[in-house]
């Protein structure tokens, strides 16, 4: 069974430095050669790296030792320095330490050096002087940096589908993408956010992120609470789904944006559509002019389960992200591409 992990504690320990050499040079007729104890090597780096392969932190090990440095040698040879551990880490990992913010991995291939290997030590080479023509010291390598470090996987994809348990955004993920999460008839099927890949005939790429259920207090850690609601944060902009098949569906929205804003202000304000599903049913047919006349949002009503309308939410997820990407341009970054 593959399980889905956001939160890791890891200790990350650096490579220990290789200890200098202690030796003389010293050959037929040659007796008087002189210190030739090199250098150990320094100990190696252990580094995060982000991958888009990886898509949870289940694989990340609670403990990581970086490479040693070898020993310096005689006849002045120095030490092979450690190799770097690389982690592999999702895109989108936040790296905290002692609750603070060091590293925000959002790029593939973004690297963050999380434990520094120590420096190999001084051969007896080193301390020769006019002074001192035998030299016998010598200093051991230093230990590599050690520090507890705790990742937290935030999904990063272009549209966020935000709605009460129920609603219909597995169902919908499914209809517009080859994303399979679980549909069942029962509130929290989803306990995992997954993310789906929508095609253009251009080649472009809109990944869409199925977000578990919030209840009302999601912001209180009620319910999946901020387990996943930080999962939001990423997305560049929200899609509300919304049943239409119960009364006042106006009241979900509502919620949802209350639940958003008290979370992190601002996040509602984000560019949006809402999406009322389950339009197949009369009493959805009768909901949908009165949610229109209670909110200002564009509404676009369809069916995840037959696929009526499909077409127009294609459409509108275009233009958001067509409007996203010119934005990020205009601002000097660079758009977050799948």
């Amino acid at each position: 069974t593959r399980y889905f992990v956001d939160y890791r504690k890891v200790r990350v320990v650096g490579g220990h430095g290789g200890g200098g050499g202690h030796s003389f040079y010293s050959e037929p007729r040659k007796i008087f050669g002189g210190p030739d104890g090199g250098n150990g090597g320094d100990g190696g780096h252990v580094i995060l790296k982000a991958d888009q392969q990886m898509k949870s932190l289940a694989s990340v090990l609670p403990f990581y030792q970086g490479f040693h440095g070898e020993r310096g040698g005689n006849k002045n040879c120095y030490g092979a320095n450690g190799a770097y551990l690389y982690v592999k880490v999702p895109v989108g990992t936040l790296v905290k330490e002692d609750g603070k913010v060091v590293a925000d991995l959002t790029q593939h291939g973004e690297e963050y050096v999380a434990a520094y290997g120590g420096a190999g030590g001084k051969g007896n080479r080193f301390f020769l002087s006019n002074e001192n023509r035998a030299p016998t010291t010598f200093t051991p390598g230093e230990p590599g940096q050690e520090r507890v470090l705790h990742l937290e996987l935030k999904t990063t994809a272009h549209a966020g589908l935000v709605g009460f348990p129920n609603a219909g955004k597995s169902s919908l993920l499914r209809a517009i993408s080859r994303a399979r999460p679980a549909v069942a008839a029962y509130p929290f099927t989803t306990l995992n956010p997954h993310v789906g890949i929508v095609h253009y005939q251009d080649y472009e790429q809109v990944a869409v992120a199925d977000i578990p259920g919030l209840i009302k207090g999601a912001h209180q850690n009620r319910g999946l609470g901020m387990a996943f609601l930080r999962h939001i944060e990423r997305c560049c902009f929200l899609l509300y789904v919304v049943d239409l098949s119960v009364p006042q569906p106006w009241i979900q929205l509502e919620d949802l944006k209350y639940e958003l804003e008290q979370y992190q202000k601002g996040l509602s304000e984000r560019p949006c559509v809402v999406i009322g599903n389950k339009i197949d049913l009369a009493q959805s047919r009768i909901n949908l002019p009165l949610l229109k006349e209670q909110i200002a949002d564009r509404v676009i009503a369809l069916s995840a389960l037959t696929g009526d309308n499909l077409e127009e939410l294609f459409f509108c997820l275009r233009e958001l992200y067509d409007a996203y990407v010119k934005t990020e341009q205009s601002h000097g970054q660079n758009p977050v591409k799948w």
